[in-house]
């Protein structure tokens, strides 16, 4: 009884606790979980709703919105496709020396892609996916940010590690996964990540990192960060996927420092932009999330330098996001999984490899400035394939993390049931050891 009574003071005292939060009808049930504590703040929210009003425009005539009947959204350039400027007050003061290793970058990333794709074809590794075609979306945005901006990759974005330092053995080293990868070998070929760099470590599910660059970037505003930003990277296939809507709705009312970029290389694998939406591009989107957007030019490696840094200035100076659509093409195969012959044209792919290719673009300008020649092209060429054979050589000579790295990192202490698994593990292989290839292994 008196076990009872008591639980029957407690909840009266509940009930009076709640009865200044919450609307109580007389049997003890919530109705509503309207807080008055917040009823001040909500009228004055009234206030300012009601004040939208004014900015409305109201018609007498009904005219449905027609996007058939609407301008495109234009496409910023710089320079043409044969390397020739538009207009030479959009040039940017980068110099001489950091053109020449914009380039270089550029082919370097070019043939470190064609080396693994064909190693892959050996069966020496697993899995590569190439960015062939791409390449200033990559180089001219890295030049453009900050190396302390956090970047959210999808999975062809290798050029922005390789401007940041990431060397060519540490590429090696990811897609052969052996000891000497960040990633200890857990992880697929390309899927690359570096604390030191601040680049997040790629996954594979796609879109997933959209919303967790919006998140990082509130993070950022909300713990006072605001001499760096958080940049995003994503096809126009993934901006297909629901991440894409709810990560852009988040970074637009919560006003973070999120730079949205997006590779509209006019393939998601084998699906066409035509097939994928019927909407001008992925940079309407941005507009109707009531975010400042811009399309340019994305084999145009200075009209990509351009939008970066001048999104970069938005997000940093204002502290809320941007949306850029570079318009490229995919030269490779979505994968080494994929065979795009069978569903685009050899026509196609040759007016992209010679008439809208992003290094021989590049190539022809830092050429017509005096920058660079015939000689100088190819001792480069020689340089970076001797650089590639020898990290392919190191990387595939190295060992393989140890097994014990199965069961490390997730837990700062490893819990009693990966003991028991790492103990099972053992126990088999000290029984069964020979059927595996333990001497790979550390």
């Amino acid at each position: 009884g008196i076990q009872k009574n008591k639980q029957y003071q407690t909840c009266n005292m509940l009930k009076n606790v709640l009865k200044n939060n919450l609307l109580i009808n007389k049997n003890g049930f919530v109705n509503s979980v309207y807080n008055f504590s917040l009823q001040n703040n909500i009228t004055q929210k009234k206030k300012e709703y009601n004040s939208v009003e004014k900015d409305r425009i109201f018609v007498n005539k009904m005219e449905f919105l027609k996007p058939s009947e609407m301008e495109t959204i234009p496409t910023y350039r710089v320079m043409e496709k044969d390397g020739t400027i538009i207009d030479e007050s959009h040039v940017p003061d980068l110099g001489e020396e950091t053109c020449v290793k914009m380039y270089k970058k550029m082919v370097q990333l070019n043939m470190m892609d064609t080396l693994l794709y064909n190693i892959q074809r050996h069966g020496r590794i697993s899995f590569y996916m190439t960015s062939t075609g791409e390449e200033a979306t990559h180089i001219g945005t890295a030049v453009a940010l900050d190396d302390k901006d956090i970047i959210y990759a999808q999975y062809r974005e290798q050029g922005l590690l390789l401007w940041r330092g990431f060397s060519i053995d540490d590429f090696m080293d990811q897609c052969f996964s052996n000891h000497k990868d960040n990633g200890k070998g857990r992880q697929m070929p390309v899927h690359y990540g570096s604390k030191k760099l601040n680049f997040q470590t790629i996954s594979s599910p796609l879109a997933t990192q959209i919303p967790q660059a919006a998140g990082a970037a509130y993070y950022l505003k909300t713990s006072q960060q605001k001499d760096r930003i958080v940049t995003c990277f994503f096809g126009e296939g993934a901006a297909s996927e629901g991440d894409f809507h709810a990560a852009l709705n988040f970074a637009a009312t919560l006003e973070t420092p999120t730079l949205f970029i997006c590779r509209n290389n006019d393939y998601a694998i084998s699906t066409p932009s035509s097939e994928q939406f019927r909407g001008d591009g992925i940079a309407s989107r941005g507009i109707g999330y009531g975010i400042d957007t811009l399309r340019y030019d994305g084999n145009d490696v200075f009209a990509t330098y351009n939008a970066t840094k001048a999104a970069r200035d938005i997000v940093l100076n204002e502290q809320k996001p941007v949306l850029l659509e570079g318009m490229s093409y995919r030269v490779g195969h979505h994968s080494t999984s994929d065979d795009s012959t069978r569903y685009r044209s050899s026509e196609d792919l040759e007016y992209w490899k010679n008439e809208d290719n992003p290094i021989t673009r590049f190539r022809n300008y830092i050429t017509k400035k005096g920058w660079w020649n015939e000689d100088l092209e190819e001792s480069n060429k020689k340089d970076t394939n001797a650089q590639l054979k020898l990290a392919l050589k190191n990387s595939q000579s190295r060992k393989k993390a140890s097994i014990n790295e199965l069961f490390m990192d997730v837990y700062d202490t490893p819990p009693e049931h990966l003991l028991e698994q790492k103990k099972e593990l053992e126990d088999h292989l000290e029984k069964y050891g020979n059927h595996y290839p333990l001497n790979e292994y550390q």
